[in-house]
């Protein structure tokens, strides 16, 4: 039978600094066995009498079997989903699909449908693959972010084989922040190249507006489609950094209209693999710009759309195109990309027969992207440092083009003609075994040759370390304070440690800029701490450490204002 049951303060304690954008308590918190109903039956049912959530953290605990999940997880409140991983060997908590009475499996697994909430997801493995080896091909997916304001983190979490899209989104102005994850085998048949995406917003044609995407640290192998397709629509902050993309199909990014974005620290390898044909060739998906050589790096100019909805401020100037050109700013710093010979000479072979889908293959930045870095009109754009090198991963990697079963050059045959049906590529696709406590393979197959050999890329990075995810060399990363990154709520958030001795640390984020406070009451209402004193501050996040070794044991209230703002919250100091 499985145990679920609030957790005790000091496991709370220790989610503080899990999950700090939730406002956790003791009686927030809700532990979750494997062994037992499935997933979804549990935080579904989860509610109090008026139909409100009990809890908005569930912590995973069980590394000996998987979770499984017979329909989609929807909230529309805060959510936090933290596995625990195992003591000794790292392993996090897995969920993956149920099978269903009628054969069928769930092909949905989470879905974050309240406005201006929060979804923290955190130490886990999202298997897309059934227990019965089965696949939702072109359909599954992982999260689905379906109201405005959602601010979504994923933080070493696995996603395998969705083979949709790891993450989708239609609404506006959400934010994700994704670190320190790994995204496996995200291809589907062959009739299907387009998807197998890590972040796409939904509306195809771009009337969605992003709040700001960050993807640092992350590792892509083996994803067909996009690592992020925003299509035409806005993103008012986008930063791709420190990862390792390995292996797609399609082009990676679908953002020729950025107007604020960073490409730096980042490893492509064999990617855009499919090349274009003529008639992606001609505009659409891979391009807005009918015409354009494929390429990593690809620049468009604005259109009068995006150009307005960049700066308002413009909307009726007939130079409107030409001013938001002026204000973009796009860098690309100390990226590393490659195609292996065993590819390069495959598209040579290819284009040198007679076929009705010869390719024209990519580069990293084409004619009209280089133009866009030099040209006095879009001065913002700055590109160095990028280099045309091999990082020397071990041997399993480059074998991904020519093994004999799930082979890129053999998929990427099954689509050119057309002949294609059932094939896959992948590297080491998972295999569901039959035991009733079966788990993925752990450590991750690819986490040896991952360590790639060249020592210069090693050193080439803007920060010091190793060039692409250094997740693989041990080191882990985050995302603190950042400009970019602006809110669109004006929040406070919960205390973390609390209770505390003598200093905690407070985190909060202004919608706006002007004369802030922030400052510590004791129960009877009076002043005790001003941590900051009518301060001019701008729109953005804020973490400060509060100090109260001088003030008894007891129950605090802080407060955050600004203007006509006012937010407030609850902290026991315990010495």
């Amino acid at each position: 039978m499985k145990h679920i049951f609030s957790v005790t303060l000091f496991i709370v304690i220790v989610l503080l600094f899990t999950a700090p954008t939730l406002s956790l308590a003791a009686g927030d918190t809700l532990v979750v066995y494997a062994k037992g109903p499935t997933l979804d039956k549990v935080i579904m049912g989860d509610t109090l009498a008026n139909g409100t959530k009990a809890h908005h953290v569930y912590l995973l605990v069980s590394t000996d079997t998987t979770y499984l999940f017979d329909a989609t997880i929807t909230t529309n409140s805060n959510i936090a989903v933290i596995g625990v991983p195992n003591a000794t060997t790292g392993r996090p908590p897995c969920i993956q699909p149920d099978v269903l009475g009628d054969g069928s499996i769930p092909g949905l697994l989470f879905t974050l449908s309240g406005p201006n909430t929060n979804g923290t997801f955190k130490n886990l493995y999202l298997l897309g693959i059934a227990i019965n080896n089965s696949v939702n091909y072109g359909g599954g997916q992982a999260i689905q972010i379906s109201a405005d304001g959602i601010r979504l983190v994923a933080d070493k979490v696995i996603f395998e084989q969705w083979s949709q899209f790891a993450i989708g989104y239609s609404a506006n102005m959400d934010k994700f922040i994704i670190t320190n994850c790994k995204f496996r085998n995200m291809t589907t048949q062959p009739t299907q190249y387009y998807v197998g995406e890590v972040l796409r917003n939904e509306n195809y044609i771009g009337a969605f507006k992003t709040d700001s995407t960050v993807l640092r640290g992350n590792t892509m192998l083996c994803v067909s489609g996009y690592a992020t397709a925003a299509t035409g629509g806005m993103v008012t902050y986008y930063e791709f950094s420190h990862n390792n993309v390995v292996y797609t199909f399609k082009n990676l990014f679908f953002l020729d209209r950025i107007v604020n974005a960073k490409f730096d620290n980042n490893i492509f390898y064999g990617v855009y693999s499919g090349g274009q044909n003529k008639a992606e060739f001609s505009g659409g998906w891979d391009s807005f710009t009918a015409g354009t050589v494929a390429s990593i790096i690809t620049m468009g100019p604005l259109d009068s759309t995006t150009a307005a909805a960049f700066d308002p401020a413009d909307i009726g100037n007939p130079n409107l195109i030409a001013l938001a050109g002026a204000k973009r700013k796009v860098e690309v710093k100390n990226n590393a990309y490659f195609w292996p010979a065993a590819l390069t000479s495959y598209w040579k072979s290819w284009d040198d027969t007679s076929h009705v889908d010869s390719i024209y293959t990519p580069v990293f930045m084409n004619s009209q992207s280089v133009g866009m870095f030099s040209s006095s009109a879009t001065p913002g754009f700055v590109q160095s440092g990028n280099q045309n090198t091999d990082p020397g991963f071990g041997a399993s990697i480059p074998n991904v083009l020519t093994q004999s079963t799930n082979g890129l050059l053999n998929w990427f045959k099954a689509v050119r003609t057309g002949v294609g049906t059932t094939q896959l590529y992948g590297y080491q696709i998972t295999q569901v075994g039959t035991a009733a406590n079966w788990t993925p393979p752990w450590p991750l197959p690819e986490a040896t040759d991952m360590k790639y050999t060249n020592a210069t890329l090693k050193a080439s990075s803007t920060d010091g370390t190793p060039l692409g995810d250094p997740n693989w060399f041990g080191i882990a990363t985050e995302v603190k304070k950042d400009p970019g990154l602006l809110p669109q709520q004006f929040s406070l958030s919960a205390a973390y440690p609390n209770p505390f001795n003598p200093s905690t640390n407070i985190q909060y984020t202004l919608n706006s800029s002007g004369l802030t406070s922030l400052k510590v009451y004791n129960v009877l209402g009076q002043l005790v701490k001003s941590v900051v004193n009518d301060v001019f501050q701008n729109a953005g996040a804020y973490k400060v450490t509060v100090d109260m070794s001088n003030l008894p044991s007891g129950l605090y209230v802080y407060t955050l204002e600004q203007g006509n703002s006012r937010l407030a919250q609850k902290m026991m100091l315990l010495k």
